[in-house]
Formats: C-alpha cells, structure tokens, sequence
C-alpha cells in the first residue's frame, strides 16, 4: 500500500485536517501518516509543546486506523526539513510509493524550500486543491513539474517517487489560529475539533488563557 505523509504544526489538529487527511488517503487508497513539525522552518513556534501536539493528536485519531501518528519530527533536534524526514523514510521504506501531501498554496512556493528539487527523489507529490480550482506555478517549478504530472492513484504505484498527482478534496474552512483565540477567550469550538479532546480538559489547557 501507498503511505502518505501529511505534514503541519498541527496546532492544535482539527477537523480540516482530519477531513483532508481522510479524503487523500480514500483517493490514493493510502496509509497516511500525521507528522507534526518540531521547529517549523517557515512559521512562528507552534503555541503547545512538542509533547501537547502529540497527545492532542493521539486522542483525535483514536477509533480509526487509516490515519496515523508519526513523531519523529518531535523527537529530533532542529528545524524540521521535509527533505530529511523523506530521506528518513526512503531508508526505512525501501521501494514502496511515499506520497508527500502538500496544499496547493505551499505547493506554489515549493522552490523557495531547503533542497526541494531532492524532494522528487524521495517521494511523489500529492498536491491538495480544491475542485476544480488551479493555481499558477513560478516558472522554475512549473519547468520541474511539467514532465512528472499524473492523474491516476495507479500510476504512484509502479515507482517509489518521482510523479505530482493533484488530489481534489474538499477543504474545511476552519483555521487552527481562530481555534487558538476561541480557547484563549474562554469560548468552545465544539464541532471544528474531534469530539474526543473535550473528554480531557488538560489536552487543549496550552490554549486557554
């Protein structure tokens, strides 16, 4: 089966997240992994701690087993590299298909990423948009990209990387930062969060005032 990484600070996860997660991994029929970022290289530090995300995360996949955890981002030192998480796992992997999962809008500025043209290495690219809805690539990444756009799941299968698919799901709109002032305000974001968080109250006190 195809494994599938899906990336994020993750702060704190919520239904989009899952919803995306969930869409591409029926698509590609996948195993995908949830890798939250330690020290995120183009973003502010997340607001919970490494070990918060982390069980925040645990609890929200709990009764399912298409979509799973993986910690190693949290548990090494420094900023948190795609290219070196990928490497990671090419070697554990071998020559099974790994898709790296990547919305559209980072996608379009791919080329501004440590080492990225390694990236086609290592894995395949699924890049998440909505229906219907395309976006205009810079020059540098459209010339990358041109020959290695498939559009069939099947076509990932025969090679361990290498190809861009454009997953068409379909976004929730809601934001880990408008969760973030919600909690600080006291308020609850009961149905924009996996229903299991609000059993514990520690889990989501990192973001409460």
């Amino acid at each position: 089966m195809t494994l599938a990484i899906f990336g994020g600070t993750f702060d704190p996860v919520h239904l989009g997240h899952l919803s995306v997660a969930w869409e591409a991994a029926e698509l590609l029929d996948a195993e995908v992994r949830l890798l939250p970022a330690s020290v995120p290289p183009h973003r502010a530090a997340p607001v919970a701690s490494a070990p918060q995300r982390a069980a925040i995360l645990r609890e929200a996949l709990k009764g399912q087993s298409r979509l799973v955890l993986d910690t190693r981002e949290l548990d090494r030192s420094g900023p948190s590299y795609t290219i070196d998480t990928l490497h990671e796992l090419r070697a554990e992997q071998g020559d099974r298909p790994l898709v790296w999962l990547v919305g559209a809008d980072a996608f379009a500025q791919l080329a501004s990423w440590h080492r990225w043209r390694e990236l086609f290495e290592v894995a395949h690219l699924g890049v998440l948009s909505r229906p219907g809805a395309s976006a205009a690539l810079p020059e540098e990444l459209e010339h990358e990209v041109a020959g290695r756009r498939v559009v069939a799941a099947a076509d990932l299968r025969g090679l361990p990387a290498g190809n861009v698919i454009e997953l068409a799901v379909t976004p929730l709109e809601i934001s880990a930062t408008r969760i973030r002032g919600l909690l600080a305000a006291g308020r609850d974001p009961r149905y924009l969060l996996p229903a299991g968080l609000f059993n514990d109250s520690s889990l989501l006190a990192p973001y409460r005032a």
